[in-house]
């Protein structure tokens, strides 16, 4: 019995990506509900369970995107938790940069191109025509051991959405509209750390085909004996 579970374990584990295209078919309101309701069985430090989250769906989720791209267009970017590239170490960086190139590679789009890459940055803000996402808050004093609860959180919510067939796209742009997310849903406290779109992946489209790698274990793992 062990065995399967683990083998089952590491093949919803090793299956989960991100979904850059959906169809527009809605997730039953039912299996929604199981997905946040499983995923409310994620760690953190002394049960605290600091995350907040808005699922937001239907007339809202089209209220939502049309006011995200308005503001996309107008550059009106504000963030929670302040980011810079600077964060990133030379390897990180490489790492970015060959992810971005097999994106970019697979949605046909040149390097230069920057007409495309906005085109895409909108459809980006428009949850890649998914037709759910989740805003997913820290508390609002920003420190760090809660934050991190929200990111076991978070692999949890991907994790059960995987299990119930349910694809997803972790979207970190969706934070550096926080004033904009926070004003059209009405949300009061918090600090938006970034959204996650989700539905039905499209088949067709070659951009759910994009696989990338994994550093070797002992690039990133030490043990200790």
């Amino acid at each position: 019995m062990g065995t399967v579970t683990s083998g089952m374990a590491e093949q919803l584990i090793r299956a989960r990506r991100a979904t850059r295209a959906f169809l527009p078919d809605p997730v039953p309101d039912e299996t929604i509900e199981a997905v946040f309701h499983l995923a409310g069985a994620a760690p953190s430090n002394s049960n605290a369970q600091p995350w907040q989250v808005e699922v937001v769906s239907g007339a809202a989720r089209d209220n939502l995107a049309g006011a995200l791209v308005a503001a996309g267009r107008a550059g009106r970017q504000t963030v929670d938790f302040p980011y810079s590239d600077d964060i990133y170490s030379p390897v990180h960086q490489g790492r970015r940069a060959a992810f971005g190139a097999a994106v970019y590679d697979a949605l046909g789009i040149g390097r230069d191109d920057r007409e495309l890459r906005a085109a895409y940055d909108t459809k980006s803000l428009s949850f890649y025509d998914a037709p759910h996402v989740a805003l997913l808050y820290a508390p609002e004093s920003g420190d760090a051991r809660l934050t991190a609860d929200v990111g076991m959180y978070a692999q949890t919510l991907l994790l059960a959405m995987a299990a119930y067939g349910v694809a997803s796209c972790p979207q970190a742009l969706l934070s550096f509209y926080a004033d904009t997310v926070r004003e059209t849903l009405g949300v009061t406290g918090g600090k938006l750390l970034f959204g996650i779109a989700f539905g039905y992946a499209d088949p067709t489209a070659s951009i759910n085909s994009v696989t990338v790698g994994r550093e070797p274990l002992e690039k990133t793992t030490r043990f200790h004996r």
